[in-house]
């Protein structure tokens, strides 16, 4: 008898009817023949009605009577679904965090999961009961109640799939699935049936709604099909598992963060330590650092931007000030109108062109790019606020995400029942004994050294720049890998690429030719670099993945050339001499956590 684990969320149970209707999902699959472990959220606005009265009475409410406070949503969530359960006929037992025996750390508001016990939850389902577990919630080593902070209930519900080696997990939201783009915001939109771990955590990361990165990070971790599915209707919905919907798909799904804001550092010395001690005390505040953008140093220092949530930006000014008035810098222009609009796909890991058709598109709607990073699987642009709804809509037409392609995956549930069996057990079981179930792991730490990189300074910023140099490199099929687009001064642009070392002159010839009508930019080349890579699960979640990167080199006195950043990877460029230095010097700084 398999176990499903179902997690209702707040908009699934927010009334009577909605719990009864919820309750008989449950009893369908019970019905089946499998065991069932519903995951509950608290009840549609509750939690939101208890912050507000919290901040009535005390306008900096200790965080762990905040825990206190808003874990009674889920209980009486889980109350009332047990009762409808047994309503309809059928044992139901409901069960809070530290009933069921998930431990956490004491980050009060934003714990994490360290182990999660299974004796009472498989005893209860053995005796025939469907269980009800309060999702967002667990205690700490002292027996204080905790939750889990943004997207706690889905990440307890993989959480519990992971550790009762469940069939699947199923998600029930209030849309019916996995779309290309949200359709709340894009109404031609279109669901996709099959999504991989990797484009979901960029989609989540870059604002997708549907599900949050950590639950998706347990999924990958833990090998967890997740099953995306409607909670007011009866349609197949998708699966979130390592395949995507079409094999070598470009382009899979677009994104856009609406409430970004961008800041930008200049004159700053690129000396080792730099970085390090610009984003360590941002990460000690738990600020939230997305987009790091660092060019190649020209003659009035290091340009840096990067961007955060664009409600933490007075408190990141407030922290990095004194920093850099200490390295001798200034923070340039900031802005909190602005929005990031990316692209998402596998597949464009082993294409080249695909930035210049997402920079042609923008282009030709007159859509002016202030920032752009890439990485292996996404392409993030930085636009203003007000043109961001235009942006998303511009690329996901472009790459024709709301058509179904031809050799897409058009059934992938039919074997999910047996899925599982396929897993290597030993090696899950492996990663579920650590110590820490919700710890950083380093997938692997690699070296690339046979790269390139060419830079462009003093560019105008206007649209359509970035669109003649890709297309020209297109034009001579010339695969660019990292680009990396800043901000030097007012209405200039600094912009970085690498690409293969064997392509270096052409490409270098090619760069020259496409910017000679633009007057006062330059181009420069340097041969040899070396891009180191750290890829793993929870990098972005886990703050203090990057400080220790940044540490690392800047102890072996290695400057960082260039920066970018995604969910599952960090991409740094050094010199080419330091190349084996700063490999080594990663894989001692990470070697407790790679698998």
């Amino acid at each position: 008898m398999g176990i499903v684990v179902q997690k209702f969320g707040g908009t699934s149970v927010a009334n009577s009817q909605l719990i009864l209707s919820a309750a008989r999902k449950a009893i369908r699959a019970h019905q089946d023949g499998q065991q069932v472990v519903m995951v509950v959220s608290a009840m549609g606005k509750n939690t939101d009605h208890l912050i507000e009265l919290a901040h009535e009475i005390n306008e900096n409410p200790p965080t762990r009577e905040m825990d206190m406070l808003l874990s009674t949503g889920e209980q009486v969530s889980v109350a009332l679904m047990a009762m409808a359960v047994d309503s309809l006929g059928y044992k139901a037992v409901s069960l809070t965090g530290g009933q069921i025996g998930i431990r956490t750390d004491s980050s009060h508001t934003k714990a994490r999961i360290k182990s999660i016990s299974t004796e009472r939850v498989k005893k209860l389902l053995d005796e025939g009961n469907i269980v009800i577990a309060a999702g967002f919630q667990g205690i700490d080593e002292n027996f204080d109640i905790t939750t889990l902070g943004r997207g706690g209930s889905d990440t307890t519900a993989v959480a519990l799939a992971a550790v009762l080696d469940a069939e699947s997990c199923e998600i029930y939201t209030d849309v019916d699935g996995v779309y290309t783009t949200d359709p709340r915001i894009l109404p031609e939109a279109r669901i996709a049936r099959q999504v991989s771990y990797d484009e979901m955590l960029e989609l989540a990361s870059l604002g997708a709604g549907v599900m949050h990165s950590r639950s998706i990070e347990f999924g990958k971790k833990f090998d967890v099909p997740i099953h995306v599915r409607s909670s007011l209707a009866d349609v197949p919905g998708s699966l979130i598992v390592n395949e995507p919907e079409v094999s070598g798909a470009v382009v899979s799904g677009a994104a856009m963060t609406k409430d970004e804001a961008r800041i930008t550092l200049r004159g700053i010395n690129n000396a080792p330590a730099t970085i390090l001690r610009i984003f360590e005390p941002i990460a000690n505040r738990k600020i939230s650092v997305d987009m790091i953008v660092q060019s190649t140093p020209g003659k009035g220092g290091t340009p840096l931007s990067f961007t955060v949530p664009r409600n933490e930006l007075a408190m990141t000014l407030k922290t990095i000030r004194p920093v850099v008035e200490e390295l001798g810098g200034e923070i340039g222009e900031c802005s909190d109108q602005v929005s990031k609009v990316s692209v998402v796909g596998l597949g464009m890991a082993e294409q080249y062109g695909v930035a210049e058709r997402m920079f042609r598109a923008l282009a030709q709607a007159g859509i002016n790019m202030q920032m752009i990073s890439t990485s292996e699987i996404k392409i993030s642009v930085l636009v203003d606020r007000n043109e961001s709804l235009r942006a998303l809509r511009t690329v996901h037409d472009e790459f024709g995400l709301h058509q179904v392609p031809d050799n897409a995956v058009t059934d992938p549930f039919s074997s999910l029942a047996n899925r599982r069996s396929r897993v290597a057990p030993v090696e899950v079981i492996r990663r579920l004994q650590g110590v820490d179930m919700e710890g950083l792991t380093i997938d692997d730490v690699l070296l690339d050294d046979q790269q390139s990189r060419i830079t462009f300074t003093n560019l105008p910023c206007q649209p359509g720049i970035a669109l003649k140099i890709f297309a020209a490199f297109s034009a001579n099929q010339i695969f660019v890998d990292m680009i990396v687009q800043n901000t030097e001064e007012e209405n200039c642009a600094g912009l970085s690429i690498t690409i293969p070392r064997e392509q270096f002159v052409d490409a270098l010839r090619v760069a020259k030719e496409a910017v000679a009508d633009m007057a006062g930019t330059d181009v420069v080349g340097k041969e040899k670099i070396a891009k180191l890579v750290v890829s793993g699960i929870g990098l972005r979640s886990h703050t203090g993945m990057a400080i220790a990167m940044f540490r690392a080199l800047a102890d072996q006195g290695i400057n960082l050339e260039m920066i970018s950043t995604s969910e599952v990877r960090v991409n740094v460029v050094i010199d080419g001499s330091q190349g084996q230095t700063g490999l080594q010097a990663l894989r001692d700084a990470f070697s407790s956590t790679l698998r």
